[in-house]
């Protein structure tokens, strides 16, 4: 598979994993966030791409407002435009969890037939 196919595949994947991470991120706090903030929260632990551009972000967050899961509002900045901040709702934490178990159904049924046509592993840890 060439690269183009790869980040094909990778862009399809993220388009439908932005709004249970985005849920995930918000419900992991008690306080509420704004955009660049949530972004920040998506950097990878040990560096490297986020899977999500920052961009792709607020269409989503503003579909999970739109649908009741989370609610928002707008604070004044002093160094910039206005800040729009989130806050899962009672209904977008009941959504997550539904979304959850979706997920770890999803990934286990993924993960059975991918580790079944893995190479298998030597020993030293690399594919033989």
């Amino acid at each position: 598979m060439n690269d183009s196919h790869a980040k094909k595949f990778q862009k399809d994947l993220n388009a439908g994993l932005v709004a249970l991470v985005l849920l995930a991120v918000l419900a992991a706090t008690d306080e509420d966030a704004y955009g660049y903030d949530i972004a920040k929260r998506l950097q990878p632990p040990e560096g490297g791409e986020p899977l999500f551009k920052e961009g792709t972000i607020y269409p989503v967050l503003r579909s999970l407002s739109a649908s009741g899961w989370l609610s928002s509002r707008i604070v004044p900045s002093y160094s910039g435009p206005p800040r729009r901040y989130y806050r899962i709702t009672p209904e977008g934490r009941a959504v997550l969890a539904d979304w959850m178990a979706a997920w770890t159904h999803t990934r286990d049924f993924v993960d059975h037939f991918t580790r079944a046509a893995a190479p298998p592993q030597s020993p030293s840890g690399s594919a033989t």
